[in-house]
């Protein structure tokens, strides 16, 4: 137990840092840092260094450029990219503390006895620090600028990609209030910079933010928002967090911290924000107003279409006297959200279990972006458990935005790939374990017909049991495997497919992949059906397509491809025992609304520069 070193009205127990700059102090401690002096600019450069960075084993190092063209501001980027930092952040040795932390309070046990409430003492001494606790002054507000004096332009804020439609600020902790005044939301929502006053908001349909919006809205009421800038590592993993809808992520900050999270209010606005933010930007949003935002490289790895998103006004600008600018950048998995979104599958874990008691583990993959697949381990108990998995999770929270759900059996550790693809094409029935539904969508899912909803697959991967249909059922094996396989006789013959894979794997179903020069509509779909009713085929089970741009032999790659463009009952063929999936890009013509992105790449001009940089830069 401590004091707070800028509040000593705050009881601290155990608090791992109290501001952004402590934790880089840390991070520089532990070699987690590396600062960059030579001058780099924010347009690009910067992204394309961290880039590089953040794909090396293990996520590479936090990043900390000292000088960045045309701001007097550093640059933090790369904070939370590894396993490590993220543990360092959160203050704990291993993330799984974490859920056992919370399984602690779900699992209480209402006390019968003197003795009981007294054991209880410690855990409510604990909990009373949870909730945030208002402060006078504070280091954000150091300095503050307002009137003409606002000026976004002194942030170093990045243009992370090259057909970015401007500048992004892609870490702000985002703050505003229910119209009636009774719910605070914190949450992460991109902002482009239009000028040196005004933003875009970027807050999905689905999020609290833009169900407030809406609210105020109707009531045709101008909505005040105020947006923390590098704030300790709790508060900005909590503004992140997928929590329900009315808890305050401050709370779940506090939690994490075992400190309240001091909150200052603001000079214009009557909203409070963390107090030991490196910066502060107050102002408004009127539901009156709408501008194109966008296009953005996100984290799926392609720019998300432009469209009208609301306009945040700034009306005043604090910061600290010496602040740093912490971002990120996203993109082609793997990126620094990766470590983020994995903090979350593990703390969230319990509060799953809570609605469904038989997950026994879950893992979320790289290539499946978080919303394109989840793998979940259950205790199997009764005839078809695993579907109705699937339909909960699908109507639960953030998860009803999952695409793909693989559900197999305790025994199976989730988290090795390895084990789960071998399960999957020893034991899957084609005709069977495949469930096709529909429903809503997450926003940056480009792959449905239409924005916001579209179908979705669950694989059933559990042991039959009595009552169940394929119980005592013997599957046969195909005879194709990677060392008979020839690809020669397969490009001659299609000479739309560029190049193929066979995956390496001795199992009884083979998976070939392949790369196609899709020209026209239909094409992927006529090729799949050719070769799959070509008898000299018989042997490939899975048959699977990808656009001429994808190196089949890359088995990341292609599998982050096909998670992200596949709309499941769209794209699967069934023909006899033999399936194929088209994840090629769509035209218009083949029903595809909402026009395909770009996938995300640095400019030729730019990978030359850092190139020719790098040996200065480390």
């Amino acid at each position: 137990m401590r004091v707070s070193v800028y509040y000593p009205e705050i009881i601290e127990l155990n608090m791992p840092f109290y501001s952004l700059q402590e934790f880089i102090q840390r991070l520089s401690e532990e070699g987690e840092l590396v600062r960059i002096s030579e001058p780099v600019s924010r347009d690009l450069e910067i992204s394309e260094i961290t880039d590089r960075i953040s794909k090396t084993a293990d996520g590479g190092k936090a990043l900390l450029f000292e000088q960045v063209e045309g701001c007097d501001m550093p640059v933090l980027i790369n904070a939370f990219g590894s396993a490590r930092r993220m543990n360092i952040a959160l203050g704990v040795d291993d993330i799984e503390e974490i859920p056992t932390a919370i399984e602690k309070y779900i699992k209480l046990a209402p006390p019968t006895s003197w003795a009981d409430k007294i054991k209880l003492l410690p855990l409510l001494l604990e909990a009373s620090q949870f909730p945030p606790k208002k402060v006078s002054s504070a280091p954000c507000q150091e300095v503050v600028r307002t009137g003409d004096d606002v000026d976004l332009s002194r942030i170093p804020i990045l243009k992370c990609w090259p057909e970015d439609a401007g500048r992004f600020i892609t870490l702000p902790i985002v703050v505003n209030r229910s119209a009636d005044g009774k719910i605070r939301n914190v949450g992460l929502y991109r902002m482009q910079v239009y000028d040196r006053n005004t933003t875009g908001m970027h807050w999905h349909i689905h999020k609290d933010g833009a169900h407030f919006f809406h609210e105020y809205k109707k009531r045709n009421q101008v909505m005040e928002t105020a947006v923390a800038i590098g704030a300790d590592p709790a508060v900005c993993y909590s503004a992140s967090a997928p929590l329900p809808y009315g808890v305050d992520e401050f709370l779940l900050a506090g939690f994490l911290r075992k400190s309240p999270v001091p909150l200052v209010k603001c000079k214009t606005v009557d909203l409070e924000v963390p107090a030991t933010a490196e910066i502060v930007l107050e102002g408004y949003i009127d539901p009156a107003e709408s501008r194109i935002e966008g296009p953005f490289g996100d984290h799926t790895g392609y720019y998300s279409h432009a469209g009208p998103y609301p306009v945040f006004h700034v009306t005043a600008i604090t910061h600290r006297k010496n602040p740093i600018y912490l971002t990120t950048i996203v993109g082609k998995p793997p990126q620094e959200d990766l470590y983020l979104g994995r903090a979350t599958e593990r703390i969230f874990l319990p509060l799953m279990r809570t609605q469904l008691p038989e997950i026994v583990d879950m893992n979320m993959p790289a290539e499946g972006v978080f919303h394109n697949l989840v793998i979940v381990s259950i205790d199997k108990r009764y005839p078809m458990q695993a579907r109705r998995l699937m339909s909960s999770m699908w109507g639960l929270g953030q998860m009803s935005f999952v695409k793909t759900v693989v559900v197999v059996d305790s025994t199976i550790n989730v988290h090795d790939m390895n084990e789960v693809a071998f399960l999957l094409l020893n034991k899957i029935d084609l005709s069977r374990d495949l469930f096709f539904s529909e429903g809503v969508m997450d926003v940056l899912n480009h792959a449905s017909d239409q924005a916001l909803y579209g179908s979705k697959l669950g694989i059933d991967l559990t042991a039959k049991i009595e009552g169940e249909p394929g119980y005592g059922k013997v599957l046969e094996a195909t005879t194709a495997n990677a060392e008979d396989f020839e690809a020669d006789p397969v490009l001659k013959k299609y000479p739309d497919i560029k190049a193929c894979q066979i995956l390496e794997l001795d199992t009884r179903l083979s998976v070939l992949f392949a790369s196609v020069e899709k020209k026209r509509p239909h094409q992927s779909k006529e090729l799949i059906q050719n070769f799959l009713n070509d008898s000299q085929n018989k042997d490939v089970s899975i048959f699977i397509l990808v656009d001429e741009d994808t190196d089949p032999s890359d088995l990341s790659t292609t599998m982050w491809k096909v998670l992200n463009n596949i709309d499941p009952h769209r794209d699967f063929y069934f023909v006899k025992d033999q399936l194929g999936i088209d994840a090629s890009k769509k035209f218009p013509e083949e029903g595809h609304a909402q026009g395909w992105p770009e996938e995300i790449k640095m400019s030729p001009e730019m990978i030359q520069q850092v190139n020719e940089k790098w040996k200065h830069l480390f």
